[in-house]
């Protein structure tokens, strides 16, 4: 009995240093154009989310080689567009990693036969799922207001539309304690401010290129009087001609703001 009693505390004492070494740790956010991003978290843990590369016009040369993303734990899409489905069907079945996405969209890459059921398990809006186990990473399913059909090209080349499931974003909440909220593709909705005053994200990735999504102002009036992030990464801009916003514009129309914004260019780090 005394030797189970050794074991159990040596176990606690193990887990409660892993526990404060993640703690110490700070997470790593490799931008790779567009909304792709992969999230390495304290404890280790690889997140990519929408990994739009091999076609992405602003993914530098290297990421388009999917092996230079090394281990691929998770990965979160969005909607069912391809400039955010994009290699994410490659690296699930490369890795055996979980895609998590819109129910309506995984529905759809099962019955397509695109993936495997272990593959795309089904959660939505709302929904909370912890990935790696208890005291792990958390992810929530938030709302974006966008759409969300996906183009499938059968075997002769011909385009066929199926259901993508309604757009939406993901709330990560890292070991640490960070929260960092991808919004994926949206515009302006009231329920923002809901997710600032809830959730209360550290981190937002923005997007700011207009036309499909936000543009700079419209951005800016969700950073300044709904969410109130200490951080603020601009996204999804300047792939194709009518993502015209900017950075700049970004920056110019938030003013005085006590957010930080990370105007970072693609293969470019940052540590939080």
């Amino acid at each position: 009995m005394g030797r189970i009693v050794r074991i159990i505390i040596w176990l606690a004492a193990a887990l409660t240093a892993a526990a404060a070494v993640a703690q110490e740790r700070k997470a790593e956010l490799l931008w790779l154009g567009q909304a792709a991003f992969r999230l390495t978290t304290p404890g280790g843990k690889v997140i990519v989310i929408d990994p739009w590369l091999t076609t992405n016009p602003k993914t530098p040369a290297k990421w388009k080689n999917l092996d230079e993303l090394g281990k691929v734990d998770l990965i979160l899409v969005t909607h069912g567009h391809g400039d955010h489905v994009g290699d994410a069907p490659a690296l699930a079945k490369k890795h055996n990693a979980k895609l998590w996405a819109p129910a309506g969209l995984n529905q759809t890459l099962l019955a397509l036969g695109i993936l495997p059921a272990d593959l795309v398990p089904r959660m939505n809006k709302s929904g909370t799922i912890q990935p790696f186990g208890e005291g792990g990473v958390k992810i929530t399913m938030t709302r974006a207001e966008h759409s969300s059909e996906f183009v499938w090209k059968d075997p002769s080349g011909k385009d066929h539309v199926h259901v993508g499931g309604e757009p939406a974003g993901f709330l990560i909440e890292l070991e640490n304690g960070l929260k960092i909220w991808h919004m994926g593709d949206t515009g302006l909705f009231g329920d923002m401010k809901l997710v600032g005053d809830y959730y209360k994200p550290d981190v937002v990735l923005i997007p700011i290129g207009g036309h499909f999504v936000l543009d700079p102002k419209d951005a800016a009036f969700a950073v300044n009087n709904w969410i109130r992030p200490k951080h603020a990464v601009p996204m999804h801009y300047g792939t194709n001609p009518m993502l015209k916003g900017t950075p700049e514009e970004f920056v110019r129309a938030l003013g005085a703001t006590s957010t930080k914004v990370h105007a970072i260019q693609p293969g470019d780090r940052l540590e939080f």
